[in-house]
């Protein structure tokens, strides 16, 4: 019995270790009444090498351990989950996974959010076709299906089919509510969308203007510059970011932020040890629509930082979007777990320039 009494306190006090394990560099909201949203940038640099994987798996254990912790009520992912579609010949140059290998291991990383809390992501370039684009065929619906997270079940709102006709959710529409900010509606897209997918979006902005808006989409701004994407690729129909300002986010009465990924480029002398240029992986711009309503414009594209296009992936970096108790107010940080876990590197796990950390102000 004594041997039994003995195991039944071990276990006990390991149970109390495990749960009240310390954390090096503890994050929190700024406000008690905020939550949080976080962005992920392109992940295709994590996940195009096995020995990147564990970073981006790192991101979404910490946002699963972090959403009591952050009140996260929503995760914003801007596509490039792969780096190439539908291919077995392995370039060794710039990969040493084939696209099956890639795809299971991005979905086995988003399995630690699923039943946990929402993400909602827009599948970009490299998502479609063999390598980039060069059709529609897209290996996206079968590795995340609507069923695998039972968060998405009381929130999407609507749905519109891919460009092979079927019901994913590369199109979809969510509802997120806050007691302060009321309800938040999230809208995904396909890479370079159609003109149906666009009216799709406006039309549902136009029935819904009780709500405001956060669109996502994989290419709508440059770095740096925060110009408006071209069209590219051979995926067509396609609209760019002029087009997708034009035809959507001037007309739609509630949009208030858009958020993309896709630019982006080393800077020139990284690979000589040189330090990265962030505003290289980065790009704001705020425009009024056609109804004098303010659009904050997001680009956040990782997959650069931390040793150029063949580098571990981006750092670990990921933004954390606080959505402040006025209801208007979003308070932006650049943080790293892969940093922040350690005592020796959590002074490296905040990004403080004017682009990495600031406000934007959602009317």
């Amino acid at each position: 019995m004594k041997r039994f009494a003995i195991l039944a306190v071990a276990a006990g006090m390991l149970s109390v270790t495990a749960a009240a394990q310390h954390r090096a560099d503890r994050q929190t909201l700024e406000d008690p009444g905020s939550f949080s949203m976080i962005l992920l940038g392109d992940p295709q640099g994590y996940i195009k090498y096995d020995l990147n994987q564990p970073l981006f798996e790192l991101c979404t254990a910490w946002i699963a351990d972090n959403v009591e912790q952050l009140n996260i009520k929503g995760v914003l992912c801007t596509g490039d989950l792969v780096e190439q579609n539908e291919n077995i010949v392995m370039n060794r140059k710039m990969l040493n996974q084939t696209s099956r290998e890639m795809w299971e291991n991005v979905s086995r990383s988003f399995e630690r959010l699923d039943g946990v809390v929402p993400y909602f992501i827009s599948p970009g370039n490299h998502d479609y076709g063999y390598q980039k684009s060069e059709n529609l065929h897209t290996e996206y619906p079968q590795y995340f299906p609507f069923e695998r997270n039972r968060c998405w079940r009381d929130i999407i709102i609507s749905s519109y089919p891919n460009r092979s006709g079927a019901i994913t959710i590369e199109n979809a529409a969510y509802v997120v509510k806050d007691e302060n900010w009321g309800e938040l509606m999230v809208i995904t897209s396909e890479f370079q969308p159609r003109d149906e997918v666009l009216q799709w979006a406006l039309e549902l902005c136009q029935k819904n203007t009780d709500k405001r808006v956060i669109f996502i989409t994989h290419s709508l701004l440059k770095e740096k510059s925060a110009a408006y994407t071209q069209i590219g690729y051979e995926l067509r129909p396609a609209n760019g970011g002029q087009d997708i300002w034009n035809k959507l986010l001037s007309k739609a009465p509630n949009i208030v932020l858009a958020l993309c990924g896709h630019t982006g480029r080393p800077a020139k002398d990284t690979y000589k040890g040189e330090p990265d240029d962030w505003t290289l992986s980065c790009a704001f711009r705020v425009d009024a629509n056609d109804s004098g309503r303010k659009v904050s414009q997001m680009m956040f594209n990782v997959q650069i930082v931390g040793g150029g296009w063949e580098g571990n992936g981006g750092d670990g970096w990921l933004r954390i979007l606080e959505f402040c108790p006025d209801g208007r107010t979003v308070k932006v940080k650049t943080y790293s777990p892969l940093f922040g876990i350690s005592h020796l590197t959590k002074h490296l796990a905040h990004r403080t320039a004017p682009c990495d950390q600031f406000e934007m102000v959602l009317e």
